[in-house]
């Protein structure tokens, strides 16, 4: 046997001793034994560091979305003055927003503005001709304004355009009372009261106007 050829019978005599040594010793790494975590919520491979990396943050909501939020607040409060600030500084923000254009008519109305509640509808008609809730509030203000005929014509279209709606019928109906014109009035309450028969107020005029001493 050479040099070269009894130093490799060594070395593979020495390796074979240190791994059959390491294997009796119990002291091998043992499958899902050698991790011990330092604290409760620590896992393996990063996972809680995933779970960070794909959790849902919690979105704000926008400053639109806080005014308009704010409007409602007041407006079930009846502080329609705060209810003007918060909408105010909404359409400065998006004056085309068709939802706060709409509440802000209903805000001016409350507080008697009505010229501005009547610009304000008219602009949003114009920019969709077919809000028919701002039609039929335009009609309202017109016939507080005493410009009826005008006030007929935007009721008109409202239900043209919502014929399902009772209270586009009673509203128009209200208008027409008001002018007088009790037998097309009685008619509108009753078509009111057939689209929602839990409209008691309709159900009130029915009776008045269909008294005989009416």
């Amino acid at each position: 046997m050479s040099t070269f050829q009894f130093l490799l019978f060594l070395i593979s005599a020495v390796v074979f001793y240190l791994f059959f040594k390491q294997l009796f010793s119990n002291s091998y790494p043992k499958r899902g034994v050698d991790f011990e975590a330092n604290n409760e919520n620590e896992q393996i491979g990063g996972v809680t560091e995933m779970n960070k990396t794909f959790s849902t943050p919690t979105l704000k909501p926008s400053r639109i979305e806080q005014l308009n939020s704010m409007a409602d607040d007041s407006i079930e409060k009846e502080d329609f003055l705060e209810a003007d600030k918060a909408l105010s500084s909404a359409l400065i923000l998006e004056p085309d927003n068709e939802e706060i254009l709409l509440k802000y008519g209903f805000v001016l109305m409350n507080l008697d503005r009505l010229s501005e509640a009547k610009e304000n509808y008219l602009y949003l008609i114009e920019l969709n001709p077919s809000q028919d809730i701002a039609h039929v509030l335009l009609a309202n203000i017109l016939h507080k304004l005493d410009e009826n005929e005008k006030s007929i014509e935007h009721h008109k279209i409202a239900i043209d355009l919502n014929r399902e709606s009772a209270m586009h019928h009673y509203n128009f109906a209200n208008t027409l009372y008001d002018m007088d014109r009790r037998d097309e009035a009685l008619d509108l309450y009753r078509e009111a009261f057939k689209l929602d028969n839990s409209l008691e107020e309709a159900q009130k005029m029915i009776k008045e106007l269909s008294s005989p001493n009416k």
